[in-house]
């Protein structure tokens, strides 16, 4: 053991971001740091950087029961270094897991912008640090959330015998081929309806790109043109007709939920361009041709109207083997999703189940599901009963069910275990070949593997 327990639990002097090394460089090893106010009093924390220049936070409760809890992060973080303080603040925001007992240990990654596999490589990465600095916990658990979920289960069938259980919570599982598919449509969708996104008088540009590489525009910006075009800001007696009928078309089409319009177009928006423009060399991976849109006041003008456009198969394979996933999993894996999650739709858990499945691997999997109406955070509570299921599971053997997770939450919970979610399709238009799962069989997974300078570079 790198410490030992006894210093691990030293008094703590240093403050959050002091010492923090130059992107690119590691520090010695973690050095100890004041931990997030919910944790001041209860757990000892530590911060560095990784070989690879990823930032990493590290908790140890002074009641640590042995076993360590890994955090994968959503997002993506567009920024181009390692965030010293996301870390740090995930440590806050998931302090619940340090309250049950677990060491918590979460990575920054080591830069912004897309790239599922560079997450989960940086995620493995700080459990080897915790183990060097602290020794081998009794058990290691994975846990992501948002597009975490999607890091957290890549690193469940990427660092096998590592890892004794994934909890994936309102999880982005429908992998990066299909999973944005329904802000393809909202990026089309918009523009026919709004036309400012570009104008006309600005250089023009196609829209599975998100932006023009140069383009200066910032989410206020953005922000104005949906204001202007629908109002989505303004109390409904406020808006014009014309905002309030492009408005209701856009939410009609997509089905994308209003209070969120903003945040989805955004992601459509910036982190399309990095996707494009950062990751893929310019190459397109998305594809709209054959969609039939409806849900307007005039289905047959929008879909002869709207923008199509064809992917780039080198980008499709590319975006595919960084993100979608195989399903081939060998641990127990338990989802937590909000039934009423506004920004990745619980849809997703019904992708995820039919790629377990067709792996062959659906046994390893529990599904639960809440009355909740939240993307970026549930019911403390509900984490703890999960992280306490997921590892009774792990124990014992014995395999949990909705209800025996729900029976055991004590507190704020809201269960439904009578929910199934609906096909992914039902939800987001499938493409052509869209209606198989997994997107990325593991024996596809191999051969692509040996495809030189194959995925996203890190």
């Amino acid at each position: 053991m790198g410490r030992g327990l006894a210093a691990c639990l030293a008094t703590l002097t240093i403050g959050a971001l002091a010492g923090a090394a130059p992107a690119g460089a590691a520090t010695a090893g973690p050095a100890p740091t004041a931990c997030p106010a919910p944790l001041e009093t209860r757990a000892t924390c530590y911060t560095g950087q990784d070989a690879n220049g990823a930032h990493y936070a590290i908790a140890v409760p002074r009641d640590w029961n042995g076993s360590l809890v890994v955090h994968a992060h959503g997002g993506p973080d567009l920024g181009a270094a390692s965030d010293p303080g996301r870390s740090v603040d995930d440590l806050g925001r998931w302090s619940v897991m340090v309250d049950q007992g677990y060491a918590w240990a979460g990575s920054s990654y080591r830069r912004g912008g897309y790239g599922t596999r560079m997450a989960a490589a940086d995620t493995e990465s700080v459990r080897r640090l915790f183990v060097e600095e602290f020794g081998e916990p009794k058990r290691t658990y994975v846990h992501g959330q948002s597009w975490g979920g999607n890091v957290a289960a890549k690193v469940a069938e990427t660092y096998r015998g590592r890892y004794d259980g994934a909890l994936l919570t309102n999880g982005v599982l429908g992998g990066g081929s299909r999973g944005y598919d329904y802000r393809v449509d909202l990026r089309v969708v918009y523009q026919y309806y709004c036309h400012n996104h570009p104008r006309p008088s600005e250089p023009q540009y196609p829209l599975w790109q998100g932006l023009r590489a140069g383009s200066t525009m910032t989410s206020a910006g953005l922000r104005a043109r949906l204001q202007e075009c629908t109002g989505y800001a303004s109390a409904p007696e406020d808006r014009t007709a014309e905002q309030q009928r492009n408005l209701d078309d856009i939410l009609g089409v997509t089905g994308i939920p209003e209070r969120t319009l903003e945040s989805h177009l955004r992601f459509a928006t910036f982190t399309f361009r990095d996707i494009v423009h950062e990751r893929l060399g310019g190459r397109n991976p998305f594809s709209n041709r054959g969609v039939r849109y409806s849900g307007s006041h005039d289905d047959a003008a929008l879909n002869a109207g709207v923008e199509r456009f064809s992917a780039d198969p080198t980008a499709v394979r590319d975006l595919s083997y960084d993100s979608d996933l195989t399903g081939d999993v060998r641990v127990p894996v338990l989802t937590l999703h909000a039934i009423d999650d506004p920004t990745a739709f619980v849809e997703h858990e019904s992708a995820y189940r039919e790629t377990l499945r067709g792996a062959g691997r659906e046994r390893y999997l529990v599904q639960t599901f809440t009355r909740e109406s939240e993307h970026s955070e549930l019911s403390g509570a509900e984490y703890a009963a999960s992280i306490a299921a997921l590892d009774r599971w792990v124990r014992t053997g014995v395999r949990p069910t909705p209800k025996s997770v729900a029976d055991s939450c004590s507190g704020a919970c809201f269960y439904d275990t009578g929910f199934r979610p609906a096909s992914y399709a039902s939800r987001v238009e499938p493409r052509p070949g869209g209606l198989r799962w997994p997107a990325m069989s593991a024996a596809r997974e191999w051969a692509w593997s040996h495809v030189p300078g194959v995925g996203i570079e890190p």
